[in-house]
């Protein structure tokens, strides 16, 4: 007899319900000028629908979902990362300012391990030098920024703030050797170049096809991109590796395949899959799973909170503060800081595996989720509030 995954319809309805009502109001707010990120709300949601509260629990068919979800996101991580763009000096800082924030993450991560704060600097030190620029690509397209100068800038230490760390999840992280991971990347990495070739190759003859059958029920374009994140993700999965490699890879492999070619509507109904239904599901699972018992258990794990938030900033602020003299002025590095500092899926895939294996307190893992949210809901506001202030001083001088 088959053995059944259980579904639970109230549950399913519940987050879907949820995900709806989270961007609504997030629609709301930005209409009256308020920048408020859906996934902050969705998170709310998500932990007002959570055993602690509403009692509701995660099935492995909702966690399957939600895996999917963060796949997506990875997805498009890589996807609006065009390697043409920010090339040069922007990617050099990015990667020169990553390095330097892991330095700073690892001392800083070190020292609270030896206080005993926290169990491993390891998995600390790695949760604080993320950059959340899959949540931060909809905010700069929204007021457009995608294509200036700062938002070259924000692309590039966001894409290494992001690869950076999914690389260092592969290699560092897991319960296998340095060396057998490294072994299982490079494989990887050829496995997808690959797929690459033949994705570009294959895209003049695809791309007409694909653009034919846009507004038909064949979909061709959207199937086949969901069939290759979800390859990539399945293949990284049987490797041994994150699965946020695979979908980051697939953004990666589509923005090159499709680079020499407009296919208009495209990214709109990619955009409708992802984050019309997939990940939603993410952040209000995430939401779900979030330990606020042990968040709220004592004073010590909120001032934990306040420090890992306060911590996000010098780890990831510092360097944009320092490196970038010479390219941006004084409120375009703050503001550069504080778009670096927002982090958020990184930290909740960091925690779940380090709590998982014993190298993590709840308490200290729901201290930072808690103030990746708050860094998400944050910091690109106060970024945006200084981007306001130069462009009025600039159009005033003028």
């Amino acid at each position: 007899m088959l053995a059944v995954t259980p579904v639970e319809p109230g549950t399913f309805f519940a987050i879907i319900a949820a995900s709806a009502v989270a961007g609504t109001i997030s629609a709301l707010a930005g209409e009256r000028g308020i920048v408020l990120p859906v996934v902050v709300i969705e998170l709310v949601f998500g932990v007002l629908l959570g055993p602690q509260v509403a009692g509701l629990h995660v099935t492995s068919f909702i966690t399957f979902i939600s895996d999917l979800g963060l796949g997506l996101l990875f997805f498009f991580a890589g996807y609006e990362i065009d390697l043409r763009a920010i090339r040069g000096e922007p990617l050099r800082l990015g990667m020169l300012g990553w390095a330097l924030s892991l330095a700073i993450a690892y001392t800083v991560g070190g020292a609270l391990a030896a206080a005993g704060v926290v169990l491993s600097l390891l998995y600390t030190g790695s949760a604080l030098a993320t950059t959340a620029v899959g949540m931060l690509v909809p905010i700069l397209s929204d007021v457009g920024e995608m294509r200036t100068r700062f938002g070259t800038h924000v692309l590039a230490a966001g894409a290494v703030g992001e690869l950076g760390p999914i690389l260092l999840i592969t290699l560092a992280l897991s319960a296998q050797s340095t060396l057998h991971n490294a072994l299982i990347l490079v494989l990887f990495v050829l496995l997808a170049v690959v797929v690459a070739v033949f994705a570009v190759r294959s895209s003049e003859r695809a791309v007409p096809l694909f653009e034919r059958t846009l507004e038909h029920s064949s979909q061709l374009a959207v199937r086949w991109i969901l069939v290759l994140v979800f390859a990539l993700a399945l293949l990284a999965f049987e490797l041994g590796l994150d699965l946020l490699l695979g979908g980051f890879a697939a953004g990666l492999i589509t923005r090159q395949a499709l680079q020499a070619h407009e296919l208009p509507g495209f990214d709109t109904k990619l955009t409708a899959v992802a984050f019309g239904v997939f990940v939603p599901f993410f952040f209000v699972v995430s939401g779900m799973n979030l330990n606020v018992e042990a968040l709220f258990s004592s004073w010590g794990s909120i001032a934990k909170m306040v420090l890992f938030l306060g911590l996000f900033l010098v780890v990831r602020g510092v360097p944009a503060l320092l490196l970038y003299r010479r390219v941006l002025d004084g409120r375009e590095r703050a503001a550069l800081a504080f778009m670096s500092s927002t982090q958020l899926p990184l930290v909740i895939a960091i925690t779940t595996l380090a709590t998982s294996t014993g190298h993590m307190r709840s308490s200290t893992a729901a201290a930072l989720v808690a103030a990746a949210v708050l860094s998400t809901l944050m910091f690109p506001m106060l970024a945006l509030r200084l981007r306001r202030e130069r462009v009025t001083e600039a159009i005033a001088v003028a």
